[in-house]
């Protein structure tokens, strides 16, 4: 097997480990709704904290064996595999709404994936970590306040959601620039970067967990797929010199994908609002 087609497969069997374990999350938070961030004495989702981990691990060897813009538009493919495995598995079906919704916000995320270009590898400094430590902190919790004021469900479901993915995406900023330090032999200073994921992927699964509190899968999950790589890329294109292929004509394109994985992401609310109506 060829690497390219190994990195094909471990992307989908990471994409299927992440949707297994967005099904059992919501089905945690229906069976608990009085603990909505961290059901520790309920053994099913200890089984989906393991099948994220899978995902995530899956996910990082394929990326050392396939490009990061193929890689990274099939991790979108979570969503899609998770609505018909939730019809098979747990008896939970999707509307066509939710589907229109979920496939375009698939779309969208992939056409944007594959026009961020690479500028090779590169690292952040000390006063750039804390500022997008800093300022990921502040992104993080001002979206997990207003959640908290809102009192409709399905928007607070995405607000948290939302949350979760600007952690998870940081996370995994810090994670290429402590990959980047040590394969360039630098080992020291990387304490405080390995709390910084390490707090980073805590928080962004307890808020995970909490999305799928009365608001169903589609929603929250299809929020996470698409803020996760999408904070990274915006990372990559600020601090790490990449930029968007095809010049003006990539980016014209890119702001066309985005108008439609926002129109995915409306459309999934609004199909939650009116169900929950």
């Amino acid at each position: 097997m060829s690497a390219l087609a190994l990195s094909v497969l471990l992307s989908l069997v990471s994409a299927v480990a992440y949707a297994a374990g967005a099904i059992l999350q919501e089905h945690v938070a229906a069976d608990t709704p009085a603990r909505p961030y961290a059901p520790l004495h309920h053994g099913v989702w200890w089984a989906a904290v393991a099948l994220n981990g899978a995902g995530a691990l899956l996910h990082v060897v394929a990326l050392a064996y396939g490009p990061l813009s193929l890689v990274q538009p099939l991790g979108a493919l979570t969503i899609v595999f998770a609505l018909p495995m939730a019809a098979v598995f747990v008896r939970r079906k999707a509307g066509a709404a939710a589907w229109r919704g979920a496939l375009l916000a698939t779309l969208g995320l992939a056409g944007l994936l594959a026009l961020t270009g690479s500028a090779g590898s590169h690292s952040l400094s000390s006063g750039e970590r804390m500022v997008v430590a800093g300022a990921t902190a502040g992104v993080v919790a001002l979206l997990f306040l207003i959640a908290q004021a809102v009192r409709r469900p399905a928007v607070r479901s995405v607000l948290l959601a939302a949350s979760a993915g600007v952690a998870f995406g940081i996370a995994s900023v810090f994670t290429k620039t402590v990959a980047v330090d040590w394969t360039e032999g630098t080992f020291g200073g990387q304490v405080p970067s390995l709390l910084v994921i390490a707090v980073l992927a805590v928080s962004g699964l307890l808020l995970s967990q909490a999305s799928y509190r009365g608001a169903g899968l589609a929603a929250p999950l299809a929020t996470v797929t698409v803020v996760n790589p999408v904070v990274a890329a915006a990372v990559g294109l600020t601090l790490f010199g990449e930029g968007f292929r095809y010049g003006l004509t990539g980016g014209l394109l890119a702001l066309g994908f985005g108008v439609v994985t926002a129109g995915g992401l409306v459309l999934l609310t609004t199909e939650r609002l009116a169900a929950q109506t």
